[in-house]
């Protein structure tokens, strides 16, 4: 369902982004060299409780019979991996590695939603570099249209075009949505489509577009843990996210970068 946010709803909302993008320059800051992924996992879940939110990807359920909760409170996804990589002590961060990481905080009753895409110190080729420039200038190109009375297909072509055109492939099978007081709410944000297809997006909707770019070909598949999404060929990957608020004019990006204090 669709949920239309009230001035007040927005207000409380914004909290809850603001902490999620304040985890994410903690974060930033944290990944090095020889740190492994369950590290960011204890760093990003002790900030957001200590400053009164809580991880909304912790126990998220997985919907499929046999498949346990998400165990982390983030996804963090290596090179081949695209998206929902769990955190795990033997996941050490190497120099040149790309590393998406996806964060979802809860507070105020509402979810804020956003990913990155690093590279541990220097990359190890100028595609790498390309691969997550253009991973995240996707995200702009689809916010453009972003506005009061275009659809979500205008969105999802924008995006599409734009990463096709550099040589990039997008995945297919995972969008992005609407966010509120649920994590995933409608609509559906599609990576690809047609422009002038799907809902229109009105004033108080709230919405996550969130490229996943793949650097060869965009078949997939799902390892063993039933979380993991790898590319096919093994190529590497990349992630980017934001919630973003609907308005009479422009949009308003909701998860843009906070100043933080750390507390551990």
């Amino acid at each position: 369902m669709v949920t239309i946010k009230s001035k007040k709803e927005i207000e409380q909302m914004k909290e809850a982004c603001k902490l999620t993008a304040q985890v994410h320059e903690v974060i930033k800051e944290a990944i090095k060299p020889g740190i492994s992924t369950y590290e960011l996992d204890q760093i990003a879940e002790k900030f957001i409780r200590s400053h009164g939110g809580i991880p909304s990807e912790k126990n998220y359920p997985s919907g499929v019979p046999g498949v346990p909760n998400f165990p982390g409170s983030i996804c963090a996804s290596i090179n081949d991996e695209v998206i929902h990589g769990i955190p795990s002590k033997k996941a050490i961060l190497r120099e040149g590695d790309v590393i998406s990481v996806d964060i979802t905080a809860y507070k105020n009753g509402f979810h804020g939603d956003a990913a990155r895409t690093y590279i541990v110190g220097k990359p190890n080729s100028i595609e790498d570099q390309k691969l997550v420039e253009v991973t995240k200038q996707a995200f702009f190109e689809g916010m453009k249209f972003a506005k009061k009375g275009c659809r979500v297909g205008d969105i999802s072509n924008a995006v599409y075009e734009f990463v096709t055109k550099n040589g990039f492939s997008v995945l297919r099978e995972f969008q992005g949505h609407g966010i509120g007081r649920e994590m995933h709410e409608d609509p559906g944000i599609p990576n690809y489509g047609k422009p002038g297809r799907g809902m229109r997006l009105e004033p108080g909707m709230t919405i996550c577009i969130e490229p996943m770019v793949l650097a060869g070909s965009r078949e997939i598949y799902e390892l063993d843990d039933g979380w993991t999404i790898v590319s096919s060929d093994g190529s590497n990957t990349a992630h980017y996210e934001n919630t973003i608020l609907i308005t009479e004019n422009e949009p308003e990006i909701l998860t843009k970068p906070w100043k933080y204090y750390i507390l551990y």
